[in-house]
């Protein structure tokens, strides 16, 4: 114990000597030795405190950064681009030398024209942007954000900054998530006592449920890139686009024991990405080694962060033709960390580096200042002349149109060129009955373009090759991400490429979603179960009190087919007022109704028939906190309540035992691992609300908490790896079991393996379902849905008797419809539920095997998720 104690207390002098020594008369201002201009505020003057010394919340970041601006106009421009769910505004600072400020909107022009291909007038200058704090949890990267915009301003003797300031525009973007930022700091701050503890069992590096990592809607706005489902996202996607840069870093944190990553990244690499871009990777690269030796800074590189899913901000903007970046630091999750090997992390060690990374970044740039404008230049130019291939991708707007035109909107926001078109037509054979939308491939954002819409983007066959005999060897896979983003498939839309290029309006992505149909009929309006916004308009009328009724059985009127799940909205039962009511919001969401004149149908139901169900809004619990993923349970409530437009109450997973769910009609339960946090109770108050009438929704891991004891709601279990079982049977022999020969290195890993493993971690791929069609659940699906499936969950099927497989996953050879699978999860998956229902008592338990909502990317299986939480509590009642 002495011996232990000693060594602590020489770890911690050791971290208080390289505090001292960065605690010099620079440090007080900034983190390299210079002369630096008292005109220039410091941190300590604005906000009373040294760069590293204290964790700078969102308002003191933006107090300081509009201090800057104020005393430096000439250099500065500050930039509110978006707003935060919590209002909190998000900003960027750009800043470059007066000569190139005073012409900025002529460089931020040419820039534009380069961007598109065109030749540049000369004005251009190549842009620099520098991203922090997309995980608000990620603390030090805002305070180096903060400093680098000081140094840039105030060092006046320091030769980079001046090449920086001359030779390009840098663009700083301090906070890219400025709730989750201030949640860690509260906390932070709340825990803190006489001094900071590096301890990470200290209260504050024990952050509460949900951590500062999350926005709002506790989403990961790191994987939002392509999705645009989130206010910070969609406005730092427009600021980019404003501005072209030529290089995008974005700073992050990793765990406290590790050192700094920077570029090159692990494989695989997006094959999207070119030769050239890989060079200037080097580049940056080595640049950043040179500045890390000189601060006797430690560093890795080519390990874990690969380049290959696009819903990164590291990727997204390769795609664009920039050299996208992640950088990680080894975090102190408050002002000062324990690690593992006897040393000390203080925070001001953690904004020193991110604080050099990005100076170093801004310089190589400024260094290469031509070839990183060229290279940029050339690759624009190259994919507008069609590199990336001369067809286009066109999307059928008969086909789950409201997620159709949602989709093209989603990547016209993203600086793709989208152009549409209205009514019959015909397109390389294909007949498009109500009009496309259609998207070139020959276009600036071509790679972009080619890895959103292809159906599969291929990983590199030696690194797959590798893969495959790491998993030989009992050793983990390297995959880090998901295997397939394919938007049209997880849109549920159609999707044909066309080879030539095909015309039409050209979309700009802000563009409301018209109404199509007639929204008047003497008897009622119909409202088809065919996509996202049917769900949403039926959601708001039934919240305005509009009396509907749904069919899990198709009709037939007038000649035309009308699906499962079709609504109809009476006119008998609905005053005028309500009917046009009605037909206002159908024009707000943008959806498709059908005027019925009379009650007469030629096949199917009438509305008499016990076929249809009168339909009242739900009531929505979540549960939330401690015992459940807060990225499912941020997803799944974004869905509900954003997309469909129903609210949901949030109850906090212990209060579940003792909870009053008599007025709930559905509770949701996300992904994660609840029994614990729910306790005895909780699961015995479930069981009553569901017997009592309620509707139970449970996802991924949660249902194991429903799937055990005497009588489950959901009868099914989880399996073990494929060709795993117990143990034989040894014997006679007492305690010594039967004694067995090794004949070869196979056997002898089968003999070591875990007889009770799961199945090896699936990285994520779309796979085709198959839907029960006598189900209600599954109506908007008789030809099933593509749907994620990832991790290592697999249910056996229920029994008839019990429930149904609302919807199975299909046969081995037609399972995989993107993405790269191992070979024993296809042969495992199939046939084995996605989605199930087992009824008890007066209610209904659903069980998803995977999450729907995952990243709010699947919008394609919205109706899945109406059908389980607006449908479902009026069909047990």
């Amino acid at each position: 114990m002495m011996v232990h104690a000693l060594k602590r207390c020489i770890a911690i002098l050791a971290a208080a000597f390289s505090l001292l020594s960065l605690q010099s008369a620079a440090f007080a201002q900034s983190f390299v030795e210079a002369d630096f201009d008292a005109a220039i505020p410091t941190l300590t003057d604005v906000i009373g405190h040294k760069p590293g010394e204290r964790i700078t919340n969102p308002e003191e970041t933006v107090e300081y950064l509009e201090a800057l601006a104020k005393a430096a106009p000439n250099r500065v421009r500050m930039v509110e681009y978006a707003t935060s769910w919590q209002g909190r505004p998000l900003n960027y600072v750009v800043l470059t030398a007066p000569e190139n400020m005073a012409r900025i909107d002529a460089v931020q022009a040419d820039m534009a024209n380069i961007a598109a291909g065109r030749p540049s007038n000369g004005d251009a200058l190549p842009v620099t942007w520098l991203a922090y704090s997309v995980h608000g949890n990620e603390i030090a990267s805002t305070d180096a954000a903060i400093m680098m915009a000081y140094h840039l301003l105030a060092a006046t003797d320091d030769s980079r900054v001046q090449q920086i300031m001359s030779e390009t525009i840098v663009v700083l973007d301090p906070i890219q998530n400025p709730d989750g930022r201030a949640r860690f700091v509260n906390h932070f701050r709340d825990a803190l006592g006489l001094t900071a503890i590096g301890d990470r069992q200290a209260a504050e590096h024990d952050e509460t449920w949900p951590s500062g990592r999350v926005n709002h809607y506790m989403f990961d706005l790191n994987r939002d890139w392509f999705t645009l489902s989130q206010p910070e996202t969609r406005g730092k996607v427009a600021a980019l686009r404003a501005w072209n840069p030529v290089v995008v870093a974005d700073i992050h944190e990793m765990g406290g024991d590790e050192t700094y990553f920077f570029a090159p990244a692990a494989d695989p690499v997006n094959p999207n990405i070119t030769p050239e871009q890989l060079n200037l990777y080097e580049v940056i690269g080595r640049n950043n080694a040179r500045n890390f030796d000189t601060i006797g800074e430690p560093y890795f590189t080519r390990e874990i962060f690969d380049l290959f899913y696009p819903g990164y901000g590291d990727t997204w903007n390769a795609h664009q033709g920039a050299i996208g970046m992640t950088y990680e630091q080894g975090s102190a999750r408050g002002l000062v960390w324990d690690r593992r090997d006897g040393t000390v992390l203080p925070y001001a060690a953690t904004v020193r580096n991110h604080f050099v990374a990005s100076l170093s970044t801004a310089e190589a740039v400024a260094m290469n200042a031509d070839r990183f404008l060229r290279d940029y230049a050339n690759y624009r130019r190259a994919n507008a002349n069609g590199v990336a291939g001369s067809g286009s991708y066109v999307i059928d707007l008969s086909s789950r149109r409201w997620n159709a035109e949602g989709l093209g909107r989603r990547l016209a926001a993203q600086g793709i060129e989208v152009v549409r078109r209205d009514g019959p037509v015909t397109v390389c054979g294909r007949s498009y009955p109500q009009g496309y939308i259609a998207v070139p491939q020959a276009q600036p954002a071509g790679k972009l373009v080619r890895s959103l819409l292809d159906k599969d983007t291929e990983l590199p066959r030696e690194f797959i090759l590798e893969q495959e005999k790491r998993r030989s060897q009992d050793l983990a896979h390297e995959l880090y991400d998901v295997t397939s983003w394919s938007v049209g498939l997880m849109s549920g839309v159609t999707v044909n490429l066309c080879n030539r290029e095909v015309g039409g309006q050209p979309m700009t992505g802000e563009e409301e979603i018209a109404a199509v149909g007639d929204h008047s009929g003497a008897y009622a309006v119909a409202v088809p179960w065919t996509d996202s916004g049917q769900a949403r308009l039926v959601t708001l009328a039934l919240r305005e009190g509009i009396d509907a009724r749904a069919t899990d059985e198709a009709f037939t009127k007038d000649g035309r087919t009308f699906p499962r799940g079709t609504v109809l909205f009476p006119v008998a039962t609905n005053t005028p007022d309500k009917m046009a009511r009605l037909r206002e919001l159908a024009d707000q969401v943008g959806a498709h109704t059908v005027g019925i004149s009379d009650s007469w149908v030629e096949d199917g139901p009438n509305l008499g028939s016990s076929s249809f169900v009168r339909l009242t809004p739900p009531k929505v619990a979540i549960a939330w906190d401690e015992g459940v993923s807060q990225l499912s349970a941020g997803s799944l409530r974004f869905v509900v309540e954003q997309r469909l437009g129903l609210p949901v109450v949030p109850i906090r997973t212990k209060r579940f035992g003792r909870a009053d769910l008599t007025d709930y009609d559905v509770v949701l339960v996300p992904n994660g691992s609840p029994r614990s946090a729910l306790g005895a109770a909780g699961i015995r108050n479930l069981r009553s609300f569901v017997a009592r009438g309620g509707v139970l929704v449970a996802i991924g891991n949660s249902l194991g908490a429903f799937a055990s004891g005497d009588d489950p709601l959901l009868a099914v279990q989880r399996e073990a790896a494929l060709g795993l079982s117990a143990n034989d049977d040894s014997g006679d022999a007492g305690s010594l079991t039967r004694a067995t020969e090794i004949t070869s290195e196979e056997d002898y890993h089968e003999r070591i393996a875990d007889q009770e493993a799961l199945p090896d971690t699936l990285p994520g791929a779309l796979l085709n379902t198959i839907a029960d069609t006598e189900h209600f659940l599954s109506a908007g699906y008789d030809d099933g849905a593509v749907v994620l499936a990832s991790g290592s969950l697999v249910y056996t099927p229920l029994d008839r008797s019990n429930g149904s497989n609302v919807m199975r996953f299909a046969a081995p050879e037609t399972l995989i419809e993107s993405g790269y699978v191992w070979d024993e999860n296809r042969r495992q998956l199939s046939f084995k539920p996605y989605m199930m229902a087992q009824g008890t008592g007066r209610g209904l338990t659903i069980g998803f095997a995977h999450d729907p909502s995952t990243r709010a990317y699947l919008d394609g299986l919205d109706l899945l998720i109406a059908n389980a939480v607006l449908i479902a509590p009026s069909r047990v009642r």
